[in-house]
């Protein structure tokens, strides 16, 4: 199973440049996660129908044209009469305990045994109260695929993490010391991710590889010098770390400030 995550920063945009249909046609997701719709699912009628081997579920933000995420699993996978033995039920959910997600944070698929989730952090740049509210998602976070691990489930989690975890995963780390996206508070949740036996897949399987991020300042046309952050992941739980064949960054994939990461399991 090749699993994709994107953040499209505009679902519409970016099918509208003609990118999502190439991504699709490169790259053919078996599963697709997707974070920054910006869209309500009744205003991609035409990506829903061009689109339709995928089975499609979308978490839309309360506020238009803001965050939201979505998931496409192929229709394959998911519905038994079109491909009769390999086929699971498979459910949709939203949001998770203790969080009010009307920002459409968190899409969940089960499939089987395995929970996918494709996840748009906080940036908490905003305001001191949009920081704290960060800061306690990932911890809400963190407890929720513990409590889906302890249920017996083999857990895979993806998207847009809004974190380079350690400075070799931003381009200028001495620059950004101390500012969010790179603040000793937030990156100190990832390192409780990885204490609770989360383990960040790429870099695990590339430990001293530089030079390599998933998002890109646009102003400052900083992908045309390679300036960037790492701040899109998956991780996995470690007991089925073994199973994961491959992880990369789709990074020559246009459209978006952010790059697509690929793992096939």
């Amino acid at each position: 199973m090749k699993i994709i995550s994107w953040n499209v920063n505009g679902i519409r945009a970016v099918e509208r440049k003609g990118d999502l249909a190439h991504f699709i046609q490169d790259h053919d997701p078996d599963v697709f996660l997707i974070q920054e719709i910006k869209a309500k699912e009744d205003q991609l009628t035409a990506i829903i129908k061009k689109y339709d081997n995928y089975q499609q579920f979308y978490h839309s933000a309360e506020k238009p044209g803001y965050s939201g995420t979505a998931i496409w699993i192929k229709k394959t996978l998911c519905h038994p009469e079109l491909d009769s033995g390999s086929s699971q039920k498979v459910q949709f959910h939203t949001g998770m305990p203790n969080l009010d997600d009307i920002e459409g944070r968190i899409s969940r698929i089960t499939l089987g045994d395995t929970e996918i989730l494709g996840v748009y952090f906080p940036n908490g740049g905003k305001s001191p109260q949009a920081w704290q509210g960060k800061l306690l998602f990932y911890e809400h976070f963190l407890n929720f695929v513990n409590l889906l691990r302890s249920e017996g489930k083999k857990v895979i989690f993806a998207g847009d993490v809004n974190c380079a975890h350690h400075p070799i995963d931003l381009a200028r780390p001495k620059d950004n010391d101390g500012k969010i996206g790179f603040h000793p508070e937030e990156r100190a949740h990832l390192d409780q991710w990885v204490t609770n036996d989360w383990i960040d897949i790429w870099r695990q399987r590339n430990p001293e590889v530089t030079d390599v991020y998933s998002w890109w300042h646009v102003i400052t046309r900083s992908r045309a010098t390679n300036v960037g952050w790492r701040i899109d992941y998956f991780f996995v739980d470690q007991a089925i770390q073994n199973q994961v064949k491959e992880v990369f960054y789709l990074t020559d994939q246009m459209g978006s400030d952010h790059c697509p990461v690929s793992l096939t399991i």
